[in-house]
């Protein structure tokens, strides 16, 4: 039980970064972008690559990053210039990765078994705290710039901030760009902590990304832009965990992970929908005692002036 909590952490910790960058394309630009399972695919291929060939893991990971924002700006691109739909420029995109992710390993999987990577000589509870709550703070400072509240705005109202005179074309591909780089740079730190680059491996991790970001907000709240990022850190940390408590109950197997994923999606959508209206229910229920005492009291007092 403790091995398996304290390894749902480490890759709740992992996938950290693709929770945020889920978040950018999700809540902050409200664009729906599935070039997730491709990019993050992507970010695991060139990182196991380059590790193979013998370049430093560092490096190789900073080009994992600049890899996934390539792909993302190809979606931007492909929305904005392109006037293309952005549910079907992702879906164009993601379908395009798969083929290039496929050039990029050569094979169908990369091992890393016997490479040097970064998690080699270093443990990933010891290091990735404090690497993600850099990064968050990082993100949390540029969203609080003029170029950061003009990608915010994007994503609020984008016919408002462009009457102020921002290019909402050039802050949409900046964003997605800046998504699936955290993307990417998720995949490359799971290749290397399982050993393995796999070119169906970032299937359904829109699924996941959207998993942390609805579970963190539902269960922390998210009312401003430090307390919604800390909350997709924590909802990633959640849904691991859940994961792998759900895993042990004795008549699931790790073949039900994407139903468990999408269960766990469900519940955390629906929720905060039975509150609400249950919550209204109970306000109609409780406003209807309060008129009835009301009129009782009024048919009270109006017998009593009669009598008098």
């Amino acid at each position: 039980m403790y091995n398996s909590l304290m390894g749902a952490l480490e890759m709740g910790l992992l996938y950290a970064f693709m929770a945020l960058g889920v978040y950018i394309t999700f809540r902050i630009l409200d664009f729906p972008d599935l070039t997730v399972d491709g990019s993050f695919t992507t970010g695991g291929a060139i990182a196991a690559v380059m590790i193979t060939n013998g370049y430093p893991p560092f490096l190789a990971t900073i080009c994992a990053l600049l890899g996934g924002m390539a792909a993302g700006m190809c979606t931007g691109l492909l929305h904005t210039k392109g006037k293309i739909n952005g549910l079907l420029s992702g879906i164009l995109m993601m379908i395009a990765l798969y083929s290039i992710n496929l050039r990029i390993l050569v094979k169908p999987n990369v091992s890393l078994m016997g490479d040097d990577t970064l998690f080699s000589s270093m443990n990933p509870l010891l290091v990735m705290p404090f690497i993600v709550v850099l990064i968050k703070i990082l993100m949390d400072l540029f969203l609080r710039t003029d170029l950061g509240l003009a990608l915010r705005a994007t994503g609020d109202n984008s016919r408002m901030i462009r009457s102020f005179g921002v290019n909402t074309d050039t802050t949409t591909i900046l964003g997605i760009s800046l998504s699936n780089g955290l993307v990417a740079l998720s995949g490359a730190l799971i290749a290397q902590y399982s050993t393995f680059a796999d070119a169906s491996m970032g299937i359904g991790m829109i699924v996941i990304g959207l998993a942390s970001v609805i579970i963190g907000e539902a269960i922390f709240g998210a009312k401003n832009v430090f307390r919604a990022t800390l909350a997709v850190l924590l909802g990633s940390i959640v849904y691991r965990i859940v994961v792998a408590l759900a895993l042990r109950v004795p008549w699931l197997k790790a073949s039900d992970l994407k139903l468990i994923t999408a269960i766990i999606v469900i519940i955390a959508l629906v929720f905060p929908s039975i509150q609400r209206i249950m919550k209204q229910k109970s306000m109609a229920r409780r406003r209807t005692a309060e008129l009835a005492e009301l009129a009782q009291r009024s048919k009270k007092g109006g017998a009593a002036h009669a009598e008098a």
